[in-house]
C-alpha cells in the first residue's frame, strides 16, 4: 500500500468520526430541546388542573364566607390573568411564572379567609377540595425544579465546548428559567 491510499485512508476515518461526533452532538442537543419542551408541558397541564379547582373551591368558601367578596374577586382575576397567559402562545415564561405567582398569592389569601370560618374547614367537601389544591401545588413545585434542572442541561450543553459548534451551527438558543419575579418573594399580607 502506498502512502497515497494510506493518507487517504486516514482523512475518510477522520471525516466519518467527525460526521458520527456532529450527528451524536446534534442528537443530544435535540433530546434535551425536547426534554424542556415536555418539562414545560408538565407545568403546563399541572396549571390548568389548579385552574380547573379553583372555581369549586372559591365556590365552596363563598357559602360560609359570602362577605369576603373582595377575596373571591381578586382569585377571580387573577386565574383570568393566569388563563389568559396560559392560551397566549406569545406568552414568554417569565410572563407566565408572573401570571402564576399573583394566582398563587390569591389562593394564599383564600386559604386565609378560610382558617376564620371553623364550619368551613370542617366541610368535607372544602377539605377534599384543599387536599386536591395542596396535592396540585406540590407537583407545580417539582414539575418547575424539573423544568429548571433541564434547562440548566440544556443551556450548559449549548454553551460548553465543543457542542456549542454545533449549537451555532444549527441554531439552538438558551431557553429561560421559570423564575418568580422579585415583587413575589415578599411575603403576602392577607387583609380581612
Amino acid at each position: 500500500m502506498s502512502a497515497g491510499w494510506i493518507i487517504l485512508i486516514v482523512v475518510v476515518v477522520l471525516l466519518i468520526a467527525i460526521a458520527l461526533w456532529l450527528v451524536a452532538v446534534y442528537n443530544s442537543l435535540v433530546q434535551l430541546r425536547n426534554r424542556v419542551a415536555n418539562g414545560w408541558a408538565q407545568i403546563d397541564v399541572t396549571l390548568k388542573q389548579r385552574a380547573d379547582l379553583i372555581p369549586n373551591l372559591v365556590a365552596t368558601v363563598k357559602g360560609y364566607a359570602a362577605h369576603e367578596s373582595s377575596v373571591f374577586e381578586q382569585v377571580t382575576r387573577a386565574r383570568a390573568v393566569a388563563m389568559e397567559a396560559a392560551n397566549n402562545p406569545h406568552t414568554t415564561v417569565a410572563q407566565r411564572a408572573a401570571a402564576e405567582d399573583a394566582l398563587t398569592n390569591a389562593l394564599f389569601n383564600l386559604r386565609a379567609v378560610a382558617e376564620a370560618y371553623p364550619d368551613l374547614k370542617a366541610n368535607q367537601n372544602f377539605l377534599q377540595l384543599q387536599g386536591q389544591l395542596s396535592q396540585l401545588e406540590e407537583r407545580i413545585a417539582y414539575a418547575r425544579q424539573f423544568y429548571n434542572d433541564v434547562v440548566l442541561k440544556y443551556n450548559n450543553a449549548i454553551a460548553v465546548f465543543p457542542s456549542n459548534i454545533v449549537a451555532s451551527m444549527f441554531g439552538f438558543h438558551e431557553d429561560g428559567y421559570y423564575q418568580v419575579d422579585q415583587a413575589d418573594r415578599v411575603v403576602p399580607t392577607v387583609q380581612f
